[in-house]
């Protein structure tokens, strides 16, 4: 340890591994989808957007259905939504006046329910 802090470095006898470093390099993902990588998960890191995912994940909703089913203020479920919108995980149909909210696509739901099965795994 230097200065309380672990070293990341291999040991002095390591050797590295047999993989193919050339061809990990070649499958890393560029700089610009690690960033939009990250902002997914980023958006998902947050336990109010992932309750509103999780209510959209059992039914298309509007904004007074999620008001009642997370027990908050309209205004704080529409900035989240808002940035769910942005971010493609959840979109939005409108039928008069009323929008109706769900994922945006199976990806989302997979991600989720992969995760939840994780979660319980462990």
């Amino acid at each position: 340890m230097e200065n309380g802090i672990a070293s990341a470095a291999c040991d002095d006898t390591c050797a590295g591994t047999e993989a193919d470093i050339g061809t990990v390099k070649e499958k890393l993902v560029d700089d610009s989808t690690a960033i939009e990588l990250a902002d997914l998960f980023k958006a998902l890191g947050d336990p109010t957007r992932i309750r509103i995912i999780h209510a959209l994940l059992q039914s298309e909703l509007c904004v007074h259905d999620l008001t009642e089913v997370l027990g908050m203020g309209q205004s704080a479920i529409s900035h989240q939504l808002r940035l769910l919108r942005n971010m493609r995980i959840v979109k939005r149909r409108k039928v008069g006046k009323t929008v109706f909210y769900s994922l945006d696509d199976d990806h989302v739901e997979q991600l989720i329910v992969l995760t939840l099965q994780h979660l319980k795994h462990g």
